[in-house]
Formats: structure tokens, sequence, C-alpha cells
């Protein structure tokens, strides 16, 4: 089992329901949030590996939670992956700026986010006995 953890931060329950359906099937523990502000109480006590956010929620945006996800002790590095509407378009340097590692535009397919996923968290190679 994996023993990385992931935020998923959307106000649409659907959302939440499938992404969390596919990561846990794929063994990493989930935590979710339906907007910043649960996303940032959770943060603060917990550690997180990756973090999952729709851009366009109730408060703040998940551009100004990465933002401030990335201003906690220990969470700089932390990598972040923005859901949008499709066609909504968010200036390269905007996304720069606050540590979005990448985009991904709904509707999206689970499969796409999970290879996401995998690719932001590689799995550590085996190492084996001499």
């Amino acid at each position: 089992m994996s023993e990385k953890t992931i935020m998923v931060v959307d106000d649409e329950a659907h959302i939440l329901h499938v992404v969390s359906l596919k990561l846990g099937n794929a063994d990493f523990h989930l935590l979710t949030a339906a907007d910043a502000e649960e996303a940032l109480e959770i943060a603060a006590t917990n550690a997180l590996d990756l973090v999952i956010t729709d851009y366009q929620m109730p408060g703040p945006t998940g551009l100004e939670l990465a933002r401030r996800l990335h201003a906690q002790v220990g969470k700089r590095e932390l990598p972040i992956i923005l859901l949008t509407a499709h066609g909504l378009t968010l200036e390269q340097v905007e996304l720069t700026r606050a540590g979005i590692a990448c985009c991904l535009s709904k509707p999206f397919s689970p499969r796409e986010v999970l290879a996401k996923v995998h690719e932001l968290l590689p799995e550590p190679a085996a190492t084996t006995a001499p």
C-alpha cells in the first residue's frame, strides 16, 4: 500500500467522489475538502504529498489555495494539480507563481488524473541487497 497522502479539494461532490475513488483504488491515502478554507485546516495538521484542487470554488480559488499552502512551513515544494473548467485559460506565469505543477481541464478522465499523479509522485526505485 502506498504511503503517499493526497488531498482532493473541490466543491462538487461528484468530482471529489470520482477522483477519490480512482486514487483510493490505486492505494493512495486520501483526504478531501469542499473548499480552500477547509483544505488549509486539513493541511495544517497533515503531511501531504500532493494536492488536487479545483480552480473555481466558493471563497479562495485554487490558485490562492496553492499560494497559501506553499507559504506553510514544509509545503513549499508540494506538487499541486489544478482542475479548471473547460475553456478557462490561465496565464502560465500565474500558474508558475502559484506553484501549480500541472493543469487539467474539466471534463477530465480519472485515468488522466491518476497518470499525472504517478508522474508527479514516482515510486522510489527498488533497492536490492548486495
